[in-house]
C-alpha cells in the first residue's frame, strides 16, 4: 500500500497532461471514447486512494477502533501512512464530493433547461429556424433531439455551408454528444486534474462532429469554411444549454479540416490502456494491502485481550486468527 495507493495520482497527472495530444493526434471520436475512459477510471482511482489514505487515519480513532475491534497500536505499527497525509487526504476527498454534488445540479439545471427550451419549439420537425437576426445555430439534446438556427445565421453561409452547419448539429444529437459533456464535468469536479482533460473532451467533440459533416458533405473545405464564417458571425452571442457548431477552438478546427482526415494511430490507444490498467491494478492492490493491515490489527487486539488475567472465552475470535494460530502451531510441532 505504501506505494501502490498513489500510483493513480501518478496516473492522472500524466493523463492530465497528455490528453490535450491527444486530442490532436487520435481520430476524433476515438479521441472522445478514450478521454471518457480515462476520466472515468482516473476520477474512480482518485477517489478510491484518497479513501484508502484518510480511512488509515480514521482507522486510528480509538472511537473507531474499539467499534472495529482492532489495534490502534497494530495499526499504527503496520501504517506508513503519517496522519498528516490522511487528515489531508479526507479534507481532498470531501470538498471533492461536495464539488461533484454541485457539479451534478447544475449539470441537471442544464438538462432541464434545455427541455424547457425544447417544448417551446414546433414537435412536427426536427429543425426550427427562428426568425432571428442574431446568428446563432445550435443543437438542443433530448428525446428527440432539435436543432435550432437563426434567419440571421442563415444568411451568412452558402447553401452547401448550410448543409455542413445542419450536418454538424446532427451528428452531436445523433451521437449523444451531450452525456460525454456531463461525464467530464462531473470528473473534473471531483478531480481538479481532470479539468485539462475536459478542455479536451469539448474541443475533441466538435471535431467529431466536423468530421462526420465533413463525410455527410464530401467537402472538407466547405465545412471548413462554414464552421469559419459561423463563429464569426456569432462572436459574442450568448447561447442557451447546447451543443453549437462555434464551440472548441474554432482556427485549430479550421486548420484541422484543411489538412487530411487524422490516421488511425493504435501506439497511444495501447499506453492509455496501459496506464489506465495499472490505476485499477494498483488501486486493488492498495485495497487487499489495507484489509490485510486491518486483520492483523483485529488479530493483535484478540491476542492482547485474550492474554490479560479477565480474559473470557474465544467466541469473538476472528476467523482468521484461527487460520493463523493454527498454522504457527503446525509448524511448531512439524519434526
Amino acid at each position: 500500500m505504501l506505494i501502490s495507493v498513489y500510483v493513480p495520482f501518478a496516473v492522472t497527472a500524466v493523463l492530465a497532461v497528455l490528453a490535450p495530444r491527444l486530442a490532436h493526434v487520435l481520430p476524433p471520436h476515438r479521441a472522445a471514447w478514450a478521454l471518457a475512459c480515462a476520466a472515468l477510471v482516473t476520477a474512480i482511482g482518485w477517489a478510491g486512494a484518497l479513501a484508502l489514505l484518510a480511512f488509515t487515519g480514521v482507522a486510528q480513532i480509538p472511537e473507531v477502533a474499539e467499534q472495529g475491534r482492532w489495534s490502534v497500536a497494530a495499526l499504527q505499527a503496520e501504517d506508513p501512512v503519517y496522519l498528516v497525509v490522511a487528515g489531508g487526504s479526507a479534507l481532498i476527498l470531501a470538498v471533492g464530493v461536495v464539488s461533484l454534488g454541485v457539479a451534478a445540479v447544475q449539470q441537471a439545471r442544464l438538462l432541464v433547461q434545455a427541455r424547457r427550451e425544447r417544448a417551446r419549439l414546433p414537435e412536427d420537425t426536427e429543425l426550427t429556424v427562428v426568425d432571428d437576426d442574431v446568428p446563432m445555430a445550435f443543437a438542443l439534446p433530448g428525446s428527440p433531439g432539435r436543432i435550432v438556427v437563426s434567419r440571421g445565421m442563415l444568411r451568412c453561409l452558402t447553401g452547401r455551408e448550410r448543409e455542413a452547419l445542419l450536418a454538424h448539429e446532427r451528428a452531436h444529437l445523433r451521437r449523444r454528444h451531450h452525456l460525454f459533456q456531463i461525464l467530464w464535468q462531473l470528473t473534473a469536479a471531483l478531480n481538479p486534474l481532470l479539468r485539462p482533460l475536459a478542455v479536451a473532451g469539448g474541443f475533441v467533440l466538435e471535431r467529431w462532429a466536423d468530421e462526420e459533416a465533413a463525410q455527410h458533405v464530401g467537402d472538407r473545405k466547405i465545412v471548413a469554411h462554414a464552421v469559419g464564417r459561423a463563429a464569426l458571425a456569432s462572436a459574442g452571442a450568448s447561447l442557451p444549454a447546447a451543443l453549437a457548431a462555434t464551440g472548441g477552438a474554432v482556427p485549430q478546427r479550421v486548420r484541422a479540416l484543411l489538412a487530411p482526415p487524422p490516421p488511425r494511430r493504435t501506439l497511444p490507444l495501447v499506453a492509455g490502456g496501459l496506464l489506465l490498467a495499472a490505476c485499477c491494478a494498483s488501486l486493488a492492490n492498495a485495497a487487499s494491502d489495507s484489509d490485510q493491515m486491518l486483520d492483523s490489527a483485529q488479530c493483535a487486539a484478540y491476542t492482547a485481550t485474550a492474554s490479560a488475567p479477565s480474559a473470557g472465552d474465544h467466541r469473538h475470535r476472528p476467523d482468521f486468527c484461527f487460520e493463523e494460530h493454527d498454522r504457527r502451531e503446525l509448524q511448531e510441532h512439524r519434526p
